[in-house]
């Protein structure tokens, strides 16, 4: 049985391992049953760091700028004629994608009809390349119109394709706020764009 965390009893057979307090976490590698999945990436986006300090200025805005780099920079997968399909940086599954209009606009109702129509097709093929490739068991579709529905950018809208498996919203992002990726961000872009019909 490996050891519990400094200064606590051991844990003995039925009997719950204790909780790790603050003075045990001072001392880095002392062995537990506990296994860690660390994801330091995640903190640039639980401090907004990428947040635009004007979310209004689309010199500032991340979908804004997307399309001026090359789609792997950018993690683009597909560009269409007013609207894209881009991954996203945080996602909350493994091949996450974002379809946005190039203009900037914060609001569903105000896009024209032409981003409508092609939004709404990009997110059909986008639910066919990801089936293709990575074999979901169904999707979250959905746009968050402004900062109290939960938008991270609600200044330029964007619709969430986020895959969806059995088991796949388990303790970890519930209770652990983690997410493990199986797959890095490059490689799905990649796979993705490689599809796209």
């Amino acid at each position: 049985m490996s050891p519990g965390p400094v200064g606590a009893a051991p844990a003995g057979p039925g009997t719950p391992p204790p909780v790790e307090t603050a003075d045990a976490r001072e001392f880095a590698g002392v062995a537990d049953e506990t296994q860690r999945l660390w994801t330091p990436h995640r903190m640039a986006y639980i401090g907004g760091e990428n947040k635009p300090a004007d979310p209004d200025d689309g010199e500032q805005c991340p979908f804004c700028t997307a399309p001026r780099r090359s789609d792997e920079d950018a993690l683009i997968v597909h560009r269409g004629e007013v609207a894209y399909v881009i991954l996203n940086l945080y996602p909350y599954n493994s091949g996450h994608l974002l379809v946005c209009p190039f203009r900037h606009v914060s609001d569903y109702t105000e896009l024209e009809d032409d981003e409508v129509r092609e939004v709404a097709e990009l997110t059909r093929t986008a639910m066919r390349v990801v089936r293709e490739v990575s074999q979901p068991a169904g999707f979250n579709l959905g746009m968050n119109q402004g900062a109290v529905a939960g938008a991270g950018i609600a200044a330029h809208l964007h619709q969430h394709v986020v895959p969806r498996w059995l088991g796949d919203a388990n303790f970890l992002p519930v209770i652990g706020r983690t997410k493990a990726l199986p797959l890095l961000l490059a490689d799905t872009r990649r796979l993705y764009a490689d599809a796209w019909p």
